[in-house]
């Protein structure tokens, strides 16, 4: 599928789901259009933009792929010139503990920084991630949850630690604010995937 396919697709499939851009729960800024396609795979089943997985699919850390950007329009190019963006990754949950009362959104569920993109193979990770993964884990009696996963184009020296995300304890990870934390550290949007996800003996 090309870009502007995958951007038309991603975009109907948000405004279903509730997660429009411009509102205060999708993260997504208002006019956003991805300029790669994240693509996420779990055991080589793929994420693709709200299909639905068991937590005992999760378990792992999915493998990650997007291409470059474009750098003729500067996308991907630092002050310099020189191509070669880092991105980051956050997974987050916005139906914690349950769609019906998400008290405890964001859920920080991973954020992998110093992404470096490598066309169809896995992308390239030359940074530890600053939360661990923590796959999804819904509680079978929970309606579905939505997860984004959300690539972010680092800015050019960013340098992070655990501390500057909370820690690392499960009660930590609840409450996350990524929309603050992206403007503070000046992170730019550039791909976006989502699926949901229910425990293994949720039945509708």
């Amino acid at each position: 599928m090309a870009l502007e396919e995958h951007a038309s697709a991603l975009l109907s499939t948000l405004e279903k789901a509730k997660l429009v851009p411009g509102s205060a729960e999708s993260l997504i800024p208002p006019g956003f259009k991805p300029t790669t396609k994240l693509g996420i795979a779990f055991h080589e089943r793929q994420v693709e933009l709200g299909n639905l997985f068991r937590t005992s699919e999760c378990k792992s850390p999915p493998s990650i792929t997007f291409e470059p950007e474009n750098a003729n329009e500067g996308e991907c190019v630092y002050k310099d010139g020189v191509s070669g963006a880092s991105y980051m990754l956050l997974l987050v949950d916005p139906d914690a503990p349950t769609p019906d009362d998400p008290k405890f959104a964001f859920w920080r569920h991973w954020i992998l920084p110093g992404l470096q993109p490598a066309g169809q193979a896995a992308a390239t990770q030359t940074k530890a991630p600053l939360t661990a993964y923590l796959g999804p884990g819904p509680k079978d009696d929970s309606k579905p949850h939505r997860y984004l996963f959300l690539l972010f184009r680092e800015p050019e020296g960013l340098a992070l630690s655990e501390d500057d995300v909370g820690g690392e304890e499960f009660v930590q990870r609840r409450s996350f604010d990524p929309a603050s934390f992206v403007s503070k550290h000046g992170l730019s949007l550039a791909g976006v995937n989502w699926m949901l996800g229910a425990g293994d003996g949720w039945s509708e």
